[in-house]
Formats: structure tokens, sequence, C-alpha cells
């Protein structure tokens, strides 16, 4: 099988050792062999990245818009087979895959034409005659450690506006999804970006992340991953003294109320929850329902869940997906057999199910009769397990919203305006959705959440380039 290898300094080259990439829903099929990178070839992209950065920080717009559209245009022309590419590594179904592909095509435009959307400012100084000018100028090189659940998506709004703005970029993926990551490093490479100035470097965070973190000339760090190695990004980007933008976890819920429409309600909790295989930081995984219509609310969300497909990715019908790994697969039951030593009632699924190939099938867990201190409604799982929470009113479904050390994303069902109003003020989260899944965002705007769920300037849209960037203040006597 062929070897997928780093390309760093402007060639492609073998790793230290090398790890085949397997299937989820299919464990004896192997996507493909990828190299991992060694210490000394991390640090060898990190020394290119910053030999590169003089001349492609002060390179013309246009060269940095076409090389970003022509990114876009080759994702949008290969989505089949790229979404085909992410649902054999990752285990999204494949209508799922070929959407995260277009919206990373949909990035790089976007970044694209952010490069000729580049402004400033001029304004008078308090001083008579001189001329103050603020300007924006790029951070220098930029390490970016992305996670497994989105492995064209997440790479993509990260690396797209790095090089909108004039940085240079060190890619480190995850290393369980080096797929989807090596095909995009191989599109932005055939798109012209010159030597130095993107960089692969795949292998184990404790080698290759381990290299960028306490590299001094690396200017800048994004991480998206768990709190737990967020806090050690954090760590060592305070030692050197740099930027670091970090995204973490979640303990999102989903508050439904008396007024809700029901079908409606069941749509965004089955949607947010266990879409994905709840393998998203922004999904659902605490479901707060009010007492007037939290037994139909439950039943209707267990009847759906009856008739929901857990299958190969690649099939033709499936709705959820396989876990991602083994790994994965037994923290989730771990926490399934959690939740019932802690007394909650396991309404629907947990089971283990078999499926034509071997795969690490599970089929979806719905928990009731919980409470707020237990260790299911207080931790992430990560995985196609949720619970409910049965409370009074809206003052109470709102106080246990909040009631958690994360503040991603948060959703409301109700039809009442001053609830929703107020729930958009009041709640604890970056991100608000009314009446629509918690998973589910758009590119253009800023994406981020609070507390122990993000850190520093926002990602996407033109937000982006608070991180990507620094801003410069200039005097002038003429």
């Amino acid at each position: 099988m062929t070897l997928h290898q780093n390309f760093i300094a402007g060639s492609w080259m073998d790793g230290a050792e090398a790890a085949d990439n397997i299937n989820p829903s299919n464990t004896g099929d192997v996507v493909g062999t990828y190299a991992r990178a060694s210490r000394e070839q991390a640090e060898q992209a990190i020394a290119a990245a910053k030999a590169a950065f003089p001349a492609w920080s002060r390179s013309g717009i246009q060269q940095r818009h076409d090389i970003l559209k022509k990114v876009s245009d080759e994702i949008v022309a290969r989505k089949d087979e790229l979404g085909r590419l992410l649902a054999r590594e990752e285990g999204k179904t494949l209508p799922e895959a070929v959407g995260e592909v277009l919206r990373a095509a949909q990035i790089f435009d976007f970044f694209s034409g952010e490069t000729l959307r580049l402004a400033g400012e001029k304004l008078p100084s308090t001083r008579p005659g001189i001329d103050v000018e603020l300007t924006r100028e790029p951070v220098g090189v930029v390490g970016i450690i992305t996670p497994w659940n989105f492995p064209i998506a997440i790479p993509a709004w990260k690396i797209a506006p790095a090089l909108a703005y004039g940085n240079t970029v060190v890619f480190k993926p995850a290393d369980l999804v080096p797929g989807s990551a090596w095909a995009l490093a191989d599109i932005i490479v055939r798109a012209g970006v010159p030597e130095g100035v993107f960089n692969l470097v795949m292998g184990r965070g404790s080698v290759v992340g381990d290299a960028m973190l306490n590299d001094p000339r690396i200017d800048a760090i994004t991480f998206t991953g768990s709190v737990g190695t967020g806090k050690k990004v954090a760590a060592a980007c305070v030692e050197h003294m740099r930027k670091f933008q970090l995204e973490m976890g979640g303990k999102n819920p989903l508050v439904v109320l008396d007024d809700a429409d029901l079908t409606v309600a069941v749509d965004v909790a089955v949607n947010g929850a266990f879409f994905s295989t709840g393998q998203r930081c922004t999904a659902s995984s605490r479901l707060i329902v009010t007492e007037g219509i939290h037994d139909k609310f439950v039943a209707a969300v267990t009847e759906r869940l009856q008739n929901v497909v857990v299958d190969d990715a690649l099939k033709a019908g499936t709705q959820i997906g396989p876990v991602v790994d083994q790994a994965q697969l037994d923290q989730d039951t771990s926490y399934i057999d959690i939740g019932r030593k802690e007394g909650a009632k396991l309404a629907f699924g947990g089971e283990l199910l078999n499926r034509e190939t071997q795969g690490f099938y599970l089929q979806p867990a719905l928990f009731t009769e919980t409470t707020a201190g237990m260790r299911i409604n207080r931790e992430e799982i990560f995985g196609p397990v949720a619970s409910v929470m049965r409370v009074k009113g809206y003052d109470e479904a709102l106080a246990a919203a909040n009631d958690t050390i994360f503040g991603l994303s948060a959703g409301i069902c109700t039809t009442s305006l001053k609830h929703a109003a107020h729930f958009k003020r009041n709640s604890e989260a970056g991100m608000v959705m009314v009446n629509l899944p918690t998973a589910g965002v758009d590119y253009h705007v800023p994406f981020g959440g609070r507390k122990a769920s993000s850190f520093g300037p926002r990602e996407q849209g033109r937000y982006a380039a608070e991180f990507f960037t620094i801003v410069k203040t200039a005097y002038t006597l003429p």
C-alpha cells in the first residue's frame, strides 16, 4: 500500500515510522498507510516555516487569494471522493461527510475573499499635524493542532485564515484520522503555496505535538481537543509568551419547555444529541425538560430512536455510523455503566451492535431520571449518549443549563418569544440556538464558547483576524 508522506520544507518525505488508518465501520478495511514524523522532522518543518515567513507575509493579496480559491475549487470538484474518504476513516455517514467536505470548501472560498478585504484605519492624532494608521499584520509561524471528529472542516477553518492573513503553517492533524488531512494538504501544495509556507507533520502528539509546543520559533498555536490537553497547550504557550487559541469540551444543554412544538423538539434533540454518533463538542448531551412535556418528550424520543438506522457509514440509509475507535467505544460504554450505577434509568439503547462488517457499533443511549450531580451530567462523554433532566419550569431549566464548567453551545425549544429572548441573553454559552440543534453552525460567523470550553479569540468568519493578526499603530508627522 502506498505510503502517504509528510510535507516538510517543500518536499514530501517519509517519517520515522508509519501507521495504518483503519475504517471504524469495517476494521478489516485499511484506508491507507500514513507516515509519522519524528521530533527532528517537526523541528525541520518549524524552521522551514520560519524561513518562509518574511516573503509570504509580504506577498501580494492576489497571490494568496488565488491559492485559497484553487483549494476551494478542487475540494468542491472532488467532494464525493473526499466525502467517501472521510466517512471511511472517521465513521461519519456519507451525507454528513460530503457536507463536511463542502463546508471546508466554503471556508477556503470565504477566506480567499478576505485576503482582498484586508482593511485598516487612518485617524487624526490628538496632536495637530500627525496621522495615525492602524493596520493588521500576520503573527508569524502558526502551529495548528486538530482533533479527529471533523478531520477536514476544523483543519480548514484554521489553515485558511492562517494563510489568508500571511502566516506560515505547521499543521499536525489527529493521529487517528490522517487521511482527510493528507488529502487537504496535497490540494494546498498543488494550489501553488510557496516552499515552507505550509507544512504537514503527521504523527503522535507526544512527539510532534510536544515538539511544536516547546519550540520558541512558533509564534502562535491554535488547538482543538480535550480540556486536559488544552491546559498543557496553554501552559507551554505561556512559557514561551506566544498567542494561543483553545477550543475544548462541551456539556451542552437543550432546554425543552412545556410550550415547545413536540415534533420540533424531538427532531432537534435527536439530531443534536446523536447524529455524527454524538462525537461533536456541540452535541446536546443534557436534555433539560420541564415536567408538563417531559413524559411525552421522552416517549417520542424513544420511539424515534427505535427507528434510527445504525450501520456502516457508507451504506445508503445509515443515519448514525460507528464510534471512531475501540478506545472511544470503551469510554462510551464505561459512562453508560457509570450512569446505571449512579441510579439513572437507561430508557433506551446503550448496547453493542453487530453488523455485516466488524466495527465499533453502539446503539444510541438515552438516560432518564437523572440529576445534576451525576457524572453523566457533569463530564463530557463524546458519544451517542444523552441524559434527560426533569425540571419544574423555565427558571429551574435555565439554572440547570448554566450549571456546568463548560459553555460552548446551548439550545432551547419553545414557542415563547419571552423565554427565547431571556434564554439568549442569560445562557452562559458562546453560542445559543432557538428551536435548532446545538450542533450546527455557519462558517462565516464566530465560533467559540465560554468557561472551560474555549480560550482566546473566536474562530471563523471575520473574527478569525483577531487571532491570526496583530494590530500595529503607526504615527507619522508628514
